[in-house]
């Protein structure tokens, strides 16, 4: 998932993000790529909050000069998320369905804690749901070893 964060010089030298999906979002960094690392976390605190809520997560649109890329994990709870709450499922009748305990669930659902994938992808098998992404490895530009991994 991947949402557009707007980028601004502030006035003490630093830039100021917001986000236009994210009204609740404002942070900033001392150069571009410390703005988008802490646009990111900032973005994915604002989802968790409305998870936590009950409120709508947009859609990522991915469209804009600065675009913040979500972890995989982050991007599978929400799918999750939004899986459970369109078939109107509670905490306890996902438990049941998903063979685990209400705790279990309050942290299989919750962006704060450290989900395994195989976890996730179990919980979308027995929801009736398969996970299929494609995963690309590239090196960084100006990385030490860049030419040397994977």
């Amino acid at each position: 998932m991947r949402y557009a964060v707007r980028l601004s010089k502030d006035d003490n030298g630093t830039l100021l993000v917001t986000s236009r999906d994210f009204p609740e979002v404002t942070t900033f960094g001392e150069n571009v790529d410390d703005a988008l690392a802490h646009a990111r976390e900032a973005i994915e605190e604002a989802i968790a909050a409305r998870l936590a809520t009950g409120r709508e997560i947009p859609k990522a649109k991915g469209m804009g000069r600065h675009v913040v890329t979500l972890a995989p994990d982050v991007e599978l709870k929400i799918r999750l998320n939004r899986i459970i709450a369109a078939r109107g499922l509670t905490k306890s009748a996902t438990a049941r369905t998903l063979g685990l305990h209400r705790p279990q669930i309050d942290r299989l659902l919750d962006l704060r804690h450290e989900t395994r994938s195989a976890d996730l992808l179990e919980a979308f098998r027995k929801l009736g749901y398969s996970v299929n992404y494609r995963l690309s490895v590239a090196p960084v530009s100006g990385a030490r070893g860049a030419r040397h991994a994977a």
